[in-house]
């Protein structure tokens, strides 16, 4: 596959992450800037695409392992690079998801633009409590395939804690996930958007929480998105790219502790074309 980043060498500082040198601000809905999330990468094959992923630094993008075993986009800001290597997680398992996180090696660095930039990642120890998160991708929407001009989509989602999900989905969540959506359905990642970046800001950095995994359908009621939860690879990713060669950042939630209480009744289905107008999409 080959990869298009949309554009220092290493030693990668914290300082060089997170940053947006072009959004000065975000509005939720659907179409994303030029520049808004200058991490965000696609993955194509035989010319499609076919997965997301994030830069992470000059060198290696972050996606999903469940990626590897379609629309051309053009962006005269995007770069393209050859991948060299594909690094999926040793411990990957199809079914449950669990450990879904692959590394790609780029075949030559990218350099810096205010439309390619790294982005941080969570440490080891971060926490996410009822904060909102960012999801940003080029996969389906409501109507099927995103259509053209094929434009960046964006859409914002509050975390759900790891017990409600766990409970939403028949006891198949780890620790290694997290989940994100609203239960009343609406707003997802979607097929298309897999190995993409689940993103929060703190002060003026972006941080990588989660990866886009999976999920019951899209933007159905009470199953929100499942992402690989980030914090959890600082080692495995340090193994691969390098110590000090990315920029992890703790993130500590501000935000107060979710209600994990199971509804005790699921709804289904129901979802208005109001809110499908909002989704985005794994």
């Amino acid at each position: 596959p080959s990869l298009l980043a949309c554009n220092d060498p290493f030693p990668l500082l914290l300082k060089a992450c997170g940053s947006v040198p072009l959004n000065t601000k975000i509005v939720g809905g659907t179409n994303a800037s030029a520049g808004a999330w200058p991490w965000q990468a696609s993955l194509h094959q035989y010319g499609s695409h076919f997965c997301g992923g994030s830069l992470i630094n000059s060198e290696w993008v972050l996606s999903a392992a469940h990626c590897f075993p379609s629309q051309k986009l053009t962006n005269s800001n995007e770069l393209s690079r050859n991948v060299s290597e594909i690094i999926r997680h040793p411990e990957y398992n199809n079914l449950p998801h669990d450990n879904d996180m692959a590394l790609l090696h780029l075949s030559s660095p990218v350099s810096f633009t205010n439309y390619i930039q790294p982005v941080c990642l969570a440490a080891e120890g971060s926490t996410f409590n009822s904060d909102t998160m960012w999801v940003t991708g080029w996969g389906n929407v409501n109507s099927g395939d995103l259509p053209s001009p094929q434009i960046l989509q964006e859409v914002d989602v509050p975390v759900v804690g790891n017990s409600k999900c766990n409970c939403l989905y028949e006891e198949s969540i780890t620790d290694n996930m997290m989940c994100a959506g609203p239960l009343e359905g609406g707003k997802d990642s979607c097929q298309g958007d897999s190995g993409g970046p689940m993103v929060i800001k703190q002060g003026s950095k972006w941080i990588q929480a989660g990866v886009v995994s999976f999920g019951e359908g899209c933007a159905l009621p009470n199953f929100p998105g499942v992402y690989a939860r980030v914090s959890k690879y600082q080692n495995w990713i340090n193994q691969h790219v390098g110590l000090n060669n990315t920029g992890f950042i703790h993130y500590a939630s501000t935000t107060p502790v979710h209600n994990e209480t199971c509804p005790t009744q699921r709804m289904f289905l129901n979802i208005t074309m109001t809110k499908q107008n909002e989704i985005i999409h794994h």
